[in-house]
């Protein structure tokens, strides 16, 4: 591989053996995906419209999962259509599952945009694939190379080492390990120290980084963890940073179900070649990019990309008003037996619920996006919440709850106790979370979560009772602000309406709150 010039064929291992068997099982006379058998697609299916072997590698982009698939590679693949330069070098931190699947296919994979008429189109974006655990120097010549200009990142939450308070957590094993080896790192923030370690020192101007998770201030949140770490390093390199690099804020919004068999099976009919690892997303799709001086930056309104100078209006209610309640309805729904948001907005007491969630409590903490209005943004997500061409697994929304409860549902919280305003039902949903990781542990079913181990613990003792139960959850370490743990008004709330859920279920809770 060099570091300059045409991307090189995509690297990479056989396709992971379990993934193989998910995906060939279904269709086995059909051929792999591949830039040799792409021709003999389906006709009606949307192909790169530009030469994929001209194309130079412009973007590294750290956490290639399904949203970064569907989402940012998306808009690159319309982007390379004028801009040769911007071809993308995927990068796994330790997984080499989305390496190995896409090896064979020469990076190149299937979206599905779910409505009425599903469209889909092959992906080419992306011409490398790296898993930085196996490769770094690999990875460290990519993030060094003069080509490369833009750094973009979805990791979610929790790959950005932050303690409570938001703030680079410098006990992170993964942190400790960085600063000790920085030619090797492990974390998110020690590969972007190294990288712009690497271009000041070669006399190149830094990347422009931009953060596409659900963080509030997600730029400005990485950019102070990463000069912590830098000035831990080499002040500098710190300075360096401070005066030159760019991390603007982002919002970024698809509703991305989770690929499993019947999307494998269904794609390959539908595309009739075999794809290890198709992507699906609802049709609607954005992403607002703060505007910034870097010259490097990709012409992002020719693609469809919203430039603004407020983005924290647009990130503040897509965190609150869909995510916040994506999370509420995750957590209702599952307690429920429900698998799916469409089924969940299907139980009239549970959509009425959503509803008064997002109208009453929600918006009411929220200043208008300029240009948009709340109350038809707030329309438009209850009919993408219910599109029934999307099967989006409630389990898949509930992983990581608390990394993402802070941000999606506590931070409108406090704002509703500062307003004196009602706290039954944003309780409700919290109270919903507890009892998700409660009946997790009675299953015997593994909580996908950083702070698995010690939820696993809270449900195991938990009794139902929220006098015993209570404290446990509060005391965690890094989900609730001690000033909301220790208020009287809010534990009363959540008190009631974790022991409402006990007593009646979830679904005749939702008539009390």
């Amino acid at each position: 591989m060099t570091a300059t010039g045409p991307a090189a064929p995509m690297a990479g291992s056989a396709v992971d053996a379990s993934a193989d068997q998910a995906t060939m099982g279904a269709a086995t006379s059909f051929r792999r995906l591949s830039e040799r058998t792409l021709p003999h697609a389906a006709p009606d299916v949307v192909r790169p419209d530009y030469d994929r072997a001209s194309t130079r590698i412009g973007t590294v982009h750290f956490g290639p999962g399904a949203f970064h698939r569907a989402h940012q590679a998306f808009y690159f693949d319309r982007l390379l259509e004028q801009d040769t330069g911007r071809a993308i070098c995927a990068v796994s931190l330790k997984s080499s599952l989305v390496r190995d699947a896409l090896a064979p296919q020469d990076g190149l994979y299937t979206l599905i945009e779910l409505d009425a008429h599903p469209t889909l189109r092959v992906i080419g974006a992306i011409r490398e694939a790296l898993v930085a655990a196996e490769d770094p120097r690999l990875v460290s010549a990519r993030l060094a190379a003069p080509d490369t200009s833009l750094v973009t990142i979805t990791v979610t939450e929790k790959g950005y080492c932050l303690d409570g308070g938001g703030e680079l957590d410098f006990d992170h094993p993964d942190i400790a390990h960085d600063l000790r080896h920085p030619e090797g790192p492990r974390s998110l923030i020690g590969w972007l120290a190294r990288g712009l370690q690497l271009r000041h020192e070669r006399g190149l101007a830094p990347c422009l980084i931009v953060s596409c998770d659900n963080l509030p201030d997600n730029g400005v949140t990485l950019r102070r963890a990463v000069l912590a770490f830098a000035a831990r390093r080499d002040p500098a390199l710190a300075r360096w940073i401070e005066e030159r690099a760019r991390f603007p804020r982002t919002m970024v919004d698809s509703i991305t179900p989770a690929t499993d068999s019947a999307l494998r099976s269904s794609v390959a009919q539908a595309l009739q070649l075999q794809d290890a690892w198709p992507v699906q997303r609802e049709r609607f799709v954005q992403w607002v990019v703060e505007e910034t001086d870097a010259a490097t930056q990709p012409d992002w309104e020719s693609v469809g990309v919203t430039l603004s100078r407020d983005v924290s209006a647009y990130e503040r209610a897509k965190l609150r008003l869909l995510n916040g309640a994506h999370s509420a309805l995750a957590y209702l729904g599952l307690l429920a037996g429900l698998e799916t948001v469409a089924q969940a907005m299907a139980e009239p007491m549970l959509r009425a619920f959503i509803e008064r969630l997002m109208i009453e409590d929600i918006q009411p903490t929220l200043g208008a996006p300029r240009g948009a209005e709340l109350a038809a943004y707030t329309r438009s997500i209850l009919y993408r919440f219910e599109n029934p061409a999307m099967r989006h697994q409630l389990a898949q929304i509930a992983w990581d709850g608390s990394q993402k409860l802070p941000i999606r549902l506590l931070g409108t919280i406090a704002d509703a106790i500062r307003d004196r305003r009602p706290l039954a039902r944003l309780a409700l949903a919290v109270a919903a979370w507890m009892h998700f990781i409660r009946s997790r542990v009675a299953l015997g079913m593994p909580i996908v979560d950083p702070l698995g181990e010690q939820l696993a613990v809270c449900g195991r003792r938990a009794t139902g009772d929220s006098r015993h139960d209570l404290p446990m959850f509060l005391d965690l370490p890094g989900i609730f602000p001690a000033n909301l743990a220790r208020h009287a008004e809010f534990i009363r709330a959540l008190g009631d309406a974790y022991d409402s859920i006990a007593a009646r279920g979830p679904l005749a809770a939702l008539a009390l709150a």
